[in-house]
């Protein structure tokens, strides 16, 4: 028989709030426009509708939980973006600083023609 009080490592509680709120009403009301839909798209209404309700009891979201496990490398990755951004912003203008004076000719300064 199961024990629901056994020691069993239980996933911490990631959805909290108006958040849990929001799943619970946003399932519940999704589930009971698929019932009333029928078919296969009421069938999908339906199972993301349970989903949804079944996040908002649990108080977990496994993929919630991925992304903010992730999120530091993501985070990263954006300052590194950002950084790669302004270097760029800063060859362009020593680029166009350096040849800001300069004429072409169409002339070969070593062969001189």
């Amino acid at each position: 028989m199961l024990d629901i009080h056994s020691n069993q490592k239980r996933e911490p509680h990631n959805v909290h709030g108006l958040e849990r709120a929001g799943s619970l009403a946003g399932g519940a009301l999704m589930f009971t426009k698929g019932l009333r839909h029928g078919g296969l798209l009421g069938l999908l209404q339906m199972a993301v509708g349970g989903l949804a309700v079944a996040r908002g009891i649990s108080g977990h979201c496994a993929t919630k939980a991925w992304w903010q496990k992730h999120r530091q490398e993501y985070q990263r990755l954006r300052s590194d973006i950002q950084r790669s951004a302004a270097d760029l912003e800063a060859l362009k203008a020593s680029a166009e600083a350096a040849t800001s004076g300069v004429t072409v000719t169409g002339k070969d300064p070593l062969t001189g023609s």
